[in-house]
């Protein structure tokens, strides 16, 4: 696929503009230099794909704007090596950024068609032997594969699973659009070692729903 002069250049002004928004951490920032994003969208989008907002993909899921793609990375705080379990695969876009940083990814998504159009898709165009995907319920995690890092959810959550809290480390991290609506609350747990939960809210923002079960589109 194409990655030219102009994309390029529209994506270093992204990556500006994200700067000023105040994502400061630039491991982050290169990791979306290197990513292009004009590739996960429909032809229909292709003049917008660095414009900070959301796009459709299908089954009723975005592509969420560059920022907040951003702004839950760096709430995350993804070191090289860690295992992360990314809840909402989506287009693939968070996950390349994370793979991108050096983590190692497991992501659910709950959408058939959307797993498996973005499966082959991710397998085509990039070489990425840390991330996996998986077709499931993302409430259930992948305990199998557990404990993990971090969990970052990108999806709004009307309750914080707990199913997935038990799949943490001991100082892992779960970042979660958590409420009802159309706006739901960034918040960042923090897994205590002794088991207790610290629980810190970052304004609002606005995600999909997260639905339970997995449904065939």
């Amino acid at each position: 696929m194409e990655d030219n002069y102009r994309q390029r250049g529209l994506r270093q002004k992204l990556v500006n503009h994200l700067r000023k928004q105040g994502i400061l951490d630039e491991n982050i920032l290169s990791a979306f230099n290197r990513v292009p994003r004009h590739w996960f969208l429909d032809s229909a989008f292709l003049e917008h794909s660095y414009e900070d907002r959301p796009f459709p993909i299908g089954s009723g899921q975005t592509i969420s704007q560059p920022y907040t793609v951003a702004f839950q990375t760096d709430l995350l705080e993804p070191r090289k090596g860690d295992k992360i379990l990314e809840i909402g695969t989506g287009s693939g876009y968070q996950a390349c950024i994370l793979c991108e940083l050096g983590a190692e990814v497991f992501s659910v998504e709950r959408q058939k068609k959307l797993y498996l159009k973005t499966k082959r898709f991710l397998e085509k165009n990039f070489d990425y032997p840390a991330l996996h995907l998986f077709y499931g319920d993302g409430y259930k995690g992948l305990p199998q594969y557990a404990p993990f890092d971090g969990i970052i959810i990108t999806a709004g959550a009307p309750e914080i699973p707990q199913t997935l809290i038990a799949q943490l480390k001991p100082s892992g991290k779960m970042i979660i659009p958590h409420g009802k609506g159309d706006l739901q609350v960034m918040k960042r747990i923090v897994k205590n070692e002794d088991g207790t939960l610290s629980i810190d809210d970052f304004g609002f923002f606005r995600f999909v729903p997260m639905l339970k079960d997995t449904g065939d589109d």
